[in-house]
C-alpha cells in the first residue's frame, strides 16, 4: 500500500513512518522540513498552516491512504487542524484517494460546533476521572484547539471519504507494547493514557480494516 504520512517528523508521525515502512508499505512524507526526516523516503515540503494545494497534491498523488498526524506544535498554531484537514481532503478528492486516518482527541464529542449545537455534557464511556478532571482540563488547556479537533471530525463526517478519527488520551513516550484498548464513538473506560508508538501501531494496522471506516475510535491503555 502507498501511504502518505502528514506530519511524519512529529512525535507521533515519526512512529507512524517507522511502522508503516516496517510493515512493508511505501511511504511519502508530507512535512514542513523534509531535511528533518529520520528515514530515507520520498518527501514533499508542505506547510499546513498555509497549505499549497499543488504541493499537497503531489504528496497524495500516488497514495492509497493518508495518515494525518496534524496538530498544533504550540499555542501559535492553535486552529491549524480544520483548515489543514480541509486542504488534505481536497487534495485526496483530486487524486482519487479515499482512505484517511487522522489524529483527534478524547472528549471532543462534548465540544459545541455548528453541526452539533447541543453536544452531550459527558462523553459516552467516560469514567469520573475523564468526566470531571481530564476532559475539563483539556478544554481549559487547549482552548480553541479542543474545538478545532471537533470541527475537523465534523468535516470528515460530512465527507465521502473512508475516514477514521483516532481519539487519543494523554500521550506518553514509552516503548511499543501492541497492547491497548479501543472504543467505538466513546471513551475507553478508565483509559487515561496511550504511548505514541502504540498510537502508530493502531493507525497502521487499521489502514485496511473496513470496520474502522467512517468511525471515531478511542485508543488508550
Amino acid at each position: 500500500m502507498h501511504v502518505t504520512v502528514v506530519g511524519a517528523t512529529g512525535r507521533v508521525g515519526r512512529h507512524v513512518l517507522d511502522q508503516a515502512l516496517d510493515s512493508g508499505h511505501t511511504v511519502t512524507a508530507a512535512v514542513r522540513t523534509p531535511a528533518n526526516l529520520h528515514r530515507d523516503v520520498d518527501a514533499v515540503a508542505v506547510d499546513l498552516t498555509d497549505p499549497d494545494l499543488d504541493e499537497l497534491g503531489r504528496a497524495v498523488m500516488k497514495a492509497d491512504a493518508v495518515i494525518s498526524c496534524l496538530g498544533p506544535r504550540d499555542k501559535r498554531e492553535y486552529g491549524v487542524v480544520t483548515p489543514g484537514t480541509t486542504a488534505i481532503v481536497t487534495a485526496m478528492r483530486r487524486a482519487g484517494c479515499r482512505r484517511t486516518l487522522t489524529v483527534s482527541g478524547a472528549g471532543v464529542s462534548t465540544a459545541r460546533t455548528p453541526d452539533r449545537p447541543n453536544p452531550p455534557k459527558r462523553e459516552p464511556g467516560a469514567g469520573w476521572y475523564n468526566r470531571y478532571f481530564a476532559t475539563p482540563l483539556a478544554r481549559r488547556a487547549l482552548g480553541y484547539s479542543f474545538v478545532d479537533f471537533a470541527l475537523m471530525e465534523d468535516l470528515l463526517r460530512a465527507s465521502d471519504l473512508d475516514w477514521t478519527a483516532v481519539r487519543l488520551t494523554f500521550l506518553v513516550d514509552r516503548p511499543l507494547t501492541g497492547t491497548y484498548r479501543t472504543a467505538l464513538e466513546r471513551n475507553v473506560r478508565r483509559g487515561l493514557r496511550i504511548g505514541r508508538p502504540d498510537v502508530a501501531h493502531f493507525m497502521v494496522r487499521a489502514l485496511e480494516d473496513p470496520a474502522t471506516f467512517k468511525k471515531a475510535i478511542s485508543v488508550s491503555y
